[in-house]
């Protein structure tokens, strides 16, 4: 393979042809005259033939040079893009949040990077409700819980509501759901290992069920409410995370009753961290997110 002619000639050599003047490509490259000419006959020398006719009053390209200048101008644009790309992946945006939020928050985050494509965002999510900025490097996160401490400052996105849904069709079927009392003869689904959110809700709406332990347990809100649309079951979920399938129409809450828990989803970064103007603006556009919702 033959030996590739050096990068800075080969910037030279284009400065050069665009501008057909080797005083005015001097000024453009702040070099000078004589250095922009000995750049170009190294090129040339390299090459084997020349790229330039020296003219009187300036120069052209010879056959060879005009070959040589698309494929040049393809070099340097690929190498800006890849300084721009890497730079941009560089500086995103990190964020952590838990996968229980994942149903509200990643439609979201997918419209801002439609939005605001120059200012992106990586978003890694966990199991765990909370975040330690002090061992983790994270510019923000999500978490879930009661509100967070005063070591973090914080923006409320929405508070906790717990309501049944269920599939349309599922709503009307054979055995349909006029009452609380009804959900005894469905397979109730918990997005959780536990029965918590059911038995909250149950408690407030004062129904005491016999299939509550009978139900089909998930690991994730999402799995949960998957199969709810499926017309498996009757998922309990947060009214505020589901509510593009509510909707979208994939999912119904048969029943008016909301039960807060006194938990909910903030917006959080350290208190003692100068946060940029891009992360506060993409916090800024999440708050309005989830007060449209």
């Amino acid at each position: 393979m033959k030996r590739l002619p050096p990068l800075p000639a080969l910037h030279t050599f284009l400065i050069t042809a665009q501008c057909c003047n080797f005083t005015r490509a001097a000024e453009l490259l702040h070099i000078t005259q004589g250095a922009v000419s000995r750049q170009i006959a190294g090129l040339e020398a390299h090459l084997g033939y020349p790229l330039f006719h020296r003219q009187a009053r300036g120069l052209s390209l010879t056959a060879e040079g005009q070959a040589w200048l698309p494929r040049v101008q393809q070099v340097f644009g690929l190498i800006g893009e890849a300084l721009e790309q890497i730079g941009e992946k560089r500086q995103a945006l990190q964020l952590k949040a838990p996968t229980c939020v994942m149903r509200w928050l990643l439609p979201r985050l997918l419209q801002w990077q439609k939005e605001r494509p120059d200012v992106p965002v990586e978003l890694t999510t966990t199991v765990r409700h909370g975040v330690n900025f002090q061992q983790e490097t994270f510019d923000a996160a999500v978490v879930y819980g009661p509100p967070p401490d005063a070591s973090l400052a914080r923006l409320h996105l929405f508070d906790e509501q717990l309501t049944p849904v269920c599939s349309p069709p599922l709503l009307e079927g054979p055995a349909p759901l006029r009452s609380p009392a009804d959900l005894q003869q469905h397979l109730l689904l918990h997005p959780t290992t536990d029965e918590r959110d059911w038995n909250a809700w149950l408690a407030e709406a004062g129904i005491h069920l016999n299939n509550v332990s009978k139900g089909q347990h998930f690991e994730t809100l999402d799995l949960a409410m998957s199969m709810a649309s499926q017309g498996t079951g009757v998922a309990i979920g947060d009214w505020s995370l589901i509510g593009d399938d509510l909707s979208a129409g994939r999912l119904v809450a048969p029943f008016e009753l909301k039960v807060r828990t006194g938990l909910g989803y903030h917006l959080v970064h350290p208190r003692k961290v100068q946060v940029s103007g891009q992360l506060q603006e993409m916090m800024e556009w999440l708050v309005e997110q989830a007060r449209a919702r």
